[in-house]
């Protein structure tokens, strides 16, 4: 058995330490707050997943050194945009153990992805990504699910796959890092989209289309970022991409949803009440897609309701009213 340090006590960090302390592993679990530390210490709760009982063998501190210290790895699981802010103060405990990233995300003001973020800090780090269609609910309540971990090093991508396997969770290995990442990130995009359409009322035709053609614009802007092309249609892209574009439990779907019937961004943020990625990750995805000169018409219309106030109703018009094209481009 291991014992683990998660940096981060929301609801996928709690659910991935919950997970891992069933299997007989020891949890320790860093948060920013002393009242979650407190809720989780004294009554085996989390605020996010109000219906899990938080196993004893799980521990919450707001003292980096105490989780990380004698841990054999680390799973990040922090906000993407907190990211570099986090592990600036822990970095000096981390010596030679993996970081396992579990956000899904890109740090803004630069444009990077996460593992580019750590390696900015850490040149020496030795890092992976575990990715896939994963909520945190469902995991939390011991529901199969089937996830990836990506990296460079063989032996992350062993003893991660070895720590994490049992009937509830199957692993597999990739070595394409980049694209693991890429999948996690830009799918939320989708996910918003696909939000948007049924708060407008549109159908499961449109449904299907949005799935499938941004699908097409993930792998597009992915491999042109270093990813390859084949990791978008696994486990961390179309995996993933459908489980966030079909779920309710997606809060980057509910934020579409709630702007598509109406609501301004201020107030869709406000009634999830939680992290939306999808907002943080609209505006790079859109910088990046630019930079590269890679075409992602959902990407820009995504844009244009966040940052320009364009109709939902008027996006869907812009998207169908599109110059003709052929299927593959």
């Amino acid at each position: 058995m291991k014992t683990i340090a998660i940096i981060g006590s929301g609801s996928w960090g709690v659910a991935l330490g919950t997970y891992l302390a069933r299997l007989g592993n020891k949890i320790k679990i860093w948060s920013f707050l002393e009242e979650e530390k407190d809720l989780i210490n004294n009554e085996k709760k989390c605020k996010f997943l109000p219906n899990l009982k938080i196993p004893e063998n799980i521990y919450c501190s707001t003292d980096f050194e105490e989780v990380i210290k004698d841990s054999d790895f680390i799973l990040h699981v922090t906000p993407s945009k907190f990211t570099r802010s986090t592990f600036k103060e822990y970095k000096k405990y981390v010596g030679n153990k993996p970081i396992i990233i579990c956000s899904k995300g890109f740090e803004k003001d630069t444009l990077k992805t996460l593992d580019e973020v750590i390696l900015d800090e850490m040149p020496t780090a030795k890092v992976g990504a575990l990715s896939g269609p994963s909520h945190a609910e469902e995991v939390a309540q011991a529901i199969p699910t089937v996830l990836v971990i990506a990296s460079e090093d063989e032996k992350i991508r062993e003893e991660v796959q070895n720590t994490f396997m049992s009937a509830e969770m199957r692993i597999y290995t990739s070595d394409d890092l980049k694209g693991v990442e890429l999948g996690g990130a830009l799918k939320n995009i989708i996910a918003f989209c696909a939000g948007v359409s049924a708060g407008v009322g549109l159908g499961d035709n449109t449904f299907a289309a949005l799935i499938t053609r941004g699908l097409g614009e993930l792998a597009r802007l992915g491999v042109a970022l270093g990813g390859k092309k084949e990791t978008f249609y696994g486990l961390s892209g179309l995996g993933d991409l459908i489980v966030t574009c079909l779920s309710e439990h997606s809060r980057n779907r509910k934020a579409g949803k709630l702007i598509g019937q109406g609501k301004t961004l201020e107030e869709a943020k406000k009634e999830v009440g939680m992290v939306i990625e999808s907002i943080d990750n609209i505006d790079v995805a859109y910088e990046l897609s630019k930079k590269y000169d890679i075409e992602v018409p959902i990407i820009d219309v995504a844009y244009e309701i966040i940052y320009n106030n364009l109709d939902a109703k008027e996006a869907v018009k812009r998207l169908m009213t599109r110059s003709k094209k052929d299927e593959n481009e």
